[in-house]
């Protein structure tokens, strides 16, 4: 790398061809080891001016601009020809070197990173990385045997943003960034912007262009029309590389195109309106689940190519399911190859350790206060819904996004300018994330997983909110299932536990999430958490299902809890699949199906999702019972739908229920169904409402509620 400093922070002001001081044209190349080298066409040899590798011709007639080649021979007998990267104009323009600096280049993806292009009708790719305080930086790659010093690149100024480009290199080659630091270290660097990574442990970037052509440009323009705060939303939580695996060959990971289908299939079959991927962009440790980045811009390599990716998400957008992406931009990992200490200064994450070093995680977090680090999370956000068509994020740990004493204790955090906990930069963030992506992309879902009682976090920000589209309800995920592990005798004592969600439910635009989270670590699967024998478990699974699709908010289900697994969730296995020969486990499987169509049929379940109007508590003081009932509203409220639970073992006959409307009542749901596994006790298909007032109702009806079971009544 010395000879890089020497070259200095513009290596074409030497060389490259250049006006001779006495006329003609001086053409330099740096070729170290080179035992030759020529400038064709014009067959003049160029003279050794530095053992280090330095060469100079003179072409006495030759004018400017000047297209010429090198021809390079070695000692080994080698002999290449190139046009030379230091004929080239800058392929970043003054604007976007101005947005840049600003923080405000949406599409800065489009001019960072490996782009295969042409550029003076000579076809190449252009490199570009951000790294202000570098000394110098230099491509390496297979295409220059990975010599730091054959390839420098030239510093664009005051935005701190490096380019070179190299003539006939396409996609397909492996690279990384040779920064000299501001310490005068040296470090191979991946490309913060790759397009596509290597497979881990291997960590190089790869050239990448895409020759997808979509063809999701009906479910597209849906989206743009459609509003997702009104519209049923059921949500298939999915970690690609456990949901099934091919034990036939070694019990591999399937790839992103057998997943296109299979997953495609399985899910269009359960109902589910999308798919939620744990992060698939580039991670170097799988145990993280993807929760701990390293190619932001890079759809991992363990399951294909980024095209592969893309045809994945084209597949089930033809099938009319939605892909919704986990977005991590709260923390980064300390991979000495990846973000950290990029340039050699803390240039993503903050330098002081009390603000930009995560404690539970042993991450690095990022400097929100930054605008190029800013503008690098922003458009990385806009290029999944832009560039592999994702219909939306889901926001990871956010909580630790807005809090600077987040996990810290007294003495270990910095309070803000008003000496508050709050991040600042961090909020500002968010909001300025939120607004754009909506304004950009109407349609998308932006989501975020948040679990403190921070106001407005699913609220527009001219109302003061944060902008989300929605928030994961973690309280009623965690109260619900205090509840249901509760034995049935103990619930009377709990009973507000599980009605408590109601005093906050429209608040924000909440997700019910049963994710990942809660079915490892020692937590338990969602059926091992259920008290009582087997036939009890599977009956208060049935029934927690059914009160949460019936529960105002969209809906979200960790892959597994359609199978009723009895273990926890095992990232470097597959689900246990066999489970569905057991008639138990098809009947869970079988009614998170009538779920999910029962709930896109019926807008009383999803159109008035977060205003009191689309709720009416019917029974919720019924301890004693351990019965609960209530109503969804549809927008004109003349489609509701009746939910009453018996969460104890016992059966209720003749259960007076109150009702919105008269007349005969259809049994559209019942988790004691046999066809689920229950024990068949029901109301043989219908209930009649006559005029009795109850429960603040003008009509009821008496109603059989089955043993640990829900019914869903409609009126015909």
């Amino acid at each position: 790398m010395g000879r890089l400093i020497e070259l200095g922070a513009d290596p074409h002001s030497i060389l490259g061809a250049h006006e001779a001081n006495g006329g003609g044209v001086v053409v330099r190349a740096f070729r170290p080891e080179a035992r030759a080298v020529r400038v064709q066409p014009a067959g003049v040899a160029a003279e050794l001016k530095d053992p280090e590798g330095l060469w100079e011709a003179l072409l006495p007639k030759a004018t400017l601009p000047l297209a010429y080649e090198l021809e390079v021979d070695y000692a080994d007998g080698t002999t290449i020809t190139l046009r030379d990267p230091y004929s080239f104009l800058p392929t970043l323009g003054e604007l976007d070197l101005h947005l840049a600096l600003e923080g405000r280049h949406e599409q800065i993806y489009e001019r960072l990173g490996a782009h295969v292009r042409e550029v003076d009708g000579v076809a190449g790719t252009a490199f570009a990385v951000w790294a202000p305080n570098a000394r110098g930086v230099s491509v390496v790659a297979d295409f220059n045997f990975w010599d730091a010093r054959t390839h420098p690149m030239r510093s664009l100024g005051s935005a701190g943003i490096w380019e070179l480009f190299v003539p006939g290199v396409g996609a397909g080659e492996h690279y990384k960034f040779a920064v000299q630091g501001a310490d005068g270290r040296t470090r191979l660097k991946a490309d913060p912007v790759a397009f596509a990574a290597e497979r881990p442990p291997r960590n190089a970037s790869v050239v990448h262009r895409t020759e997808h052509e979509w063809r999701d440009g009906e479910w597209i323009e849906r989206r743009r029309a459609a509003d997702p705060l009104r519209s049923p939303l059921s949500i298939y939580e999915v970690h690609l590389g456990s949901w099934r695996r091919n034990p036939l060959e070694g019990d591999r990971e399937l790839t992103y195109l057998e997943l296109a289908d299979e997953l495609g299939d399985y899910v269009s079959d359960l109902g589910f309106t999308h798919v939620e991927l744990l992060p698939v962009m580039e991670h170097p440790f799988s145990g993280s689940w993807g929760y701990q980045v390293t190619g932001y811009f890079a759809p991992t390599s363990r399951f294909g190519s980024p095209d592969d990716f893309r045809t994945f998400v084209d597949r089930l957008h033809r099938r009319g399911i939605g892909v919704i992406l986990d977005w991590v931009p709260a923390h980064f990992p300390r991979d000495e190859w990846a973000l950290a200490q990029f340039d050699g200064t803390h240039l993503y994450e903050h330098a002081d350790p009390r603000r930009g070093a995560h404690p539970d995680w042993g991450t690095l977090v990022f400097n929100f206060g930054r605008a190029e680090v800013r503008n690098f999370l922003l458009s990385n956000a806009l290029y999944w819904l832009r560039e592999h068509h994702a219909d939306g994020i889901r926001v990871d740990a956010v909580a630790s996004m807005l809090y600077l004493d987040y996990s810290r204790k007294a003495g270990e955090w910095v309070p803000n300018e008003f000496g508050g906990r709050e991040d600042l930069d961090a909020v500002s963030f968010l909001k300025e994330m939120n607004v754009t992506l909506y304004g950009r992309e109407p349609g998308v879902i932006s989501a975020a997983e948040e679990s403190t009682a921070w106001p407005g976090v699913s609220r527009p920000t001219y109302l003061g909110g944060l902008g989300f589209g929605f928030k994961w309800n973690m309280g009623w995920m965690h109260d619900t299932l205090l509840y249901f592990s509760k034995n049935p005798v103990h619930r009377a004592y709990h009973h507000h536990t599980l009605t408590f969600a109601l005093m906050y439910a429209f608040s924000e635009n909440f997700v019910l999430p049963l994710s990942h989270d809660e079915v490892v670590h020692g937590k338990r699967s969602l059926l091992a958490k259920m008290p009582g024998d087997r036939w009890q478990q599977f009956a208060n699974l049935r029934t927690l299902y059914a009160y949460m699709w019936a529960h105002p908010g969209k809906k979200l289900l960790f892959m597994g809890g359609e199978l009723g697994e009895w273990e926890e969730w095992n990232a470097e296995g597959s689900l246990h699949w066999n489970l569905l020969e057991y008639a138990e486990h098809a009947g869970v499987h079988a009614l998170v199906r009538d779920l999910n169509r029962i709930y896109k049929e019926t807008p009383a379940l999803w159109e008035v999702d977060f205003e009191p109007s689309g709720f009416r508590w019917l029974e919720a003081n019924d301890a004693a019972n351990n019965v609960i009932a209530f109503a969804r509203l549809d927008a004109g409220g003349g489609r509701p739908l009746v939910c009453a639970l018996n969460l104890s073992p016992v059966p209720r006959e003749g259960y007076r229920v109150g009702m919105p409307l008269p007349g005969r009542w259809r049994e559209v749901l019942n988790t004691d169904s046999p066809y689920y596994g229950g024990t068949g006790v029901g109301n043989l298909g219908a209930v009649v409402a006559d005029a009795v007032p109850w429960h603040d109702q003008p009509f009821s009806a008496p109603v059989t509620l089955p043993p640990l079971a829900a019914v869903w009544l409609v009126p015909e």
